[in-house]
């Protein structure tokens, strides 16, 4: 499916690079910047598995493919065709682990703060990123065609993040949470 040879291509010299259908177009236009943002979740999942538990890194190792697939999709406007395309399946996938990882947990009474330890607090960065991706993938949503499926497994996975931080923390002493006006 894929063949790397050459990383070096000097292509993008000219801030410019290919999508997946061949077209070049800038670097900074807003559908490099979204699969691009999906591709730095990614690398922040990478730093979340150094720190997770053997159920965890399985789900993790599954989700890191499965951003790569949002990129794929990502990459190659215009119709489906016989392209890799992200299906719903994935986000009830992810559904599915949200509600195991939830039973296990008290519920909420405050808003809980982006930290912990480390693996929630690697959770909770990937998580910004992937809201992040979010929002740059509804944008593009709003002047081309984008599959639906992507914004939809894009804020499953962040739901997923910040629940795997909660479960991360019970085992750490539990959630840290928003005091609100507690330095006032």
């Amino acid at each position: 499916m894929v063949k790397l040879d050459i990383i070096t291509t000097r292509g993008g010299d000219k801030g410019e690079t290919s999508l997946g259908d061949g077209r070049r177009v800038r670097k900074d236009a807003l559908r490099v910047e979204a699969f691009g943002t999906v591709d730095e979740a990614n690398a922040a999942l990478g730093l979340v598995r150094l720190h997770a538990d053997a159920e965890a890194d399985t789900m993790l190792s599954r989700i890191q493919n499965e951003l790569f697939d949002v990129g794929a999709d990502l990459c190659v406007p215009g119709e489906a065709g016989a392209r890799l395309r992200v299906a719903d399946t994935q986000s009830a996938r992810l559904e599915a682990e949200i509600a195991e990882m939830n039973a296990a947990l008290t519920p909420l009474r405050s808003f809980v703060l982006p930290a912990g330890c480390p693996a929630a607090a690697h959770a909770h960065l990937a998580r910004t990123i992937v809201r992040r991706a979010e929002r740059l993938v509804v944008a593009l949503a709003a002047e081309e065609e984008v599959n639906p499926a992507v914004i939809r497994y894009l804020n499953r996975l962040s739901d997923h993040l910040f629940v795997l931080s909660r479960r991360f923390n019970v085992a750490a002493g539990g959630d840290v949470v928003w005091v609100p006006g507690a330095t006032r």
